[in-house]
């Protein structure tokens, strides 16, 4: 089966044979660039974020609030509602401790709700 010779990187200056999406491996577009961090994006400074952390750790005895892990390895500090589904971004009510693997539960179905919401928002904006 023919395949297209290989093109050179969209990128003005360079010379080089493109490997991925036209771009050779050095000018390859870096994952969430300019996106801000998240002491931006919540209005909260690391500082803040690791005394809210220090904080709810105590409250919960450094339990997991979904399964109840107490293992003492490092749990990520988590939004029980999310901000994008108007949860408090520093309320101690809204935060809670996550182990690793229902962080990544956790952080899947938020995804795959926030993907349907935008499918449904994009089919609406289509109808009109």
């Amino acid at each position: 089966m023919p395949t297209r010779p290989p093109s050179r990187c969209t990128d003005p200056q360079c010379h080089d044979l493109a490997t991925t999406r036209g771009r050779c491996d050095t000018h390859q577009p870096v994952p969430w660039a300019g996106r801000p961090d998240k002491a931006e994006r919540y209005g909260i400074s690391s500082g803040r974020w690791r005394a809210l952390k220090a904080r709810v750790r105590r409250r919960d005895h450094g339990c997991c609030y979904r399964c109840g892990d107490d293992d003492q390895g490092e749990h990520v500090l988590d939004h029980i509602v999310p901000i994008s589904e108007g949860g408090s971004p520093d309320d101690l009510e809204n935060l809670g401790l996550l182990c690793p693997p229902c962080d990544a539960a956790k952080s899947a179905a938020e995804a795959l709700r926030g993907n349907e919401r935008r499918r449904a928002s994009a089919r609406s904006a289509r109808r009109t």
